[in-house]
């Protein structure tokens, strides 16, 4: 399998489309929300590829619709499933019976294992390093220090940025050929979107919190309400708060009402003393 950036490019995508999604994800992070994090984002990136695809504005609706889901990547490394996404939705866009969920289902499965080599190489690995080599100029005043750290994470973040865009595209375009040949595609997207659903579910799990403090028993053998809720299911606060929320969009509620009647159940749970932090 080669993955050379200079191949010719056959298909219905050329390089130079890749090169606007490359462009396109450097404001990635700008548009970050707390409702979808990065949607914005990625169909912002995506975008060029998708009107080029779809002509129709049927088509190209739901396909935007498509990518404006949840989803959270390293900003750095997010052209790598910009490139997949890509092939897929050429795949959808030029094959019959193409199954439209299959690329949600990629995209998702490819959120937390991504991020976490992201994370542990930029934030953990790659800015301790700028940032070592900046401050110990900057520390004596030199103007250079500042410059040496953006030099020093920006260069190597920018060519991984620029790569991955046409390894991913490459990785799907080739991949998709061959499980399409060999029937596994059904397999494979039955496997990404239990992937997918651990993820989503991990994340959840991970970014939501709520401590009930309201005290049970005296003396020593006293406890909080949370502690006898995690003793019997441990994580059950956070999967009743989860199913709340979820029955209340079930219900089409406005997700910025939603954040409000959170908010408020928050702010009051805190003034009667049943939450804390």
């Amino acid at each position: 399998m080669s993955f050379s950036i200079h191949s010719d490019y056959k298909n219905k995508l050329t390089k130079q489309d890749l090169k606007k999604v490359f462009w396109r994800s450097i404001p990635y992070e700008h548009s970050w929300n707390y409702e979808r994090m990065g949607n914005v984002g990625f169909t912002f990136a995506m975008l060029p590829i998708l009107q080029k695809l779809y002509p129709e504005k049927e088509d190209l609706s739901r396909a935007m619709k498509r990518h404006l889901t949840v989803y959270n990547i390293t900003p750095y490394i997010s052209t790598f499933p910009m490139g997949i996404s890509a092939a897929m939705e050429e795949a959808n866009a030029t094959q019959e019976n193409f199954d439209e969920e299959a690329i949600s289902d990629v995209k998702t499965a490819l959120m937390g294992p991504l991020s976490g080599i992201g994370d542990a190489f930029f934030w953990g690995t790659l800015r301790v390093i700028a940032t070592g080599i900046g401050c110990a100029l900057a520390m004596k005043g030199n103007i250079l220090g500042p410059i040496l750290f953006l030099l020093a994470f920006n260069i190597p973040h920018y060519i991984l940025r620029y790569l991955g865009t046409f390894l991913g595209y490459k990785l799907g375009s080739e991949s998709i050929a061959r499980l399409t040949s060999s029937g596994l595609m059904n397999s494979v997207m039955e496997a990404a979107s239990i992937v997918g659903m651990m993820v989503v579910g991990a994340m959840t799990m991970e970014m939501t919190a709520i401590n009930f403090i309201t005290q049970i028993g005296s003396g020593e053998e006293a406890s909080t309400l949370q502690d006898v809720l995690t003793g019997i299911f441990p994580g059950l606060p956070v999967l009743a708060l989860f199913g709340a929320v979820y029955w209340m969009l079930k219900k089409k509620m406005n997700p910025l009402i939603i954040m409000l009647i959170l908010l408020a159940f928050g702010i009051a749970g805190a003034g009667l003393g049943f939450l804390g932090v």
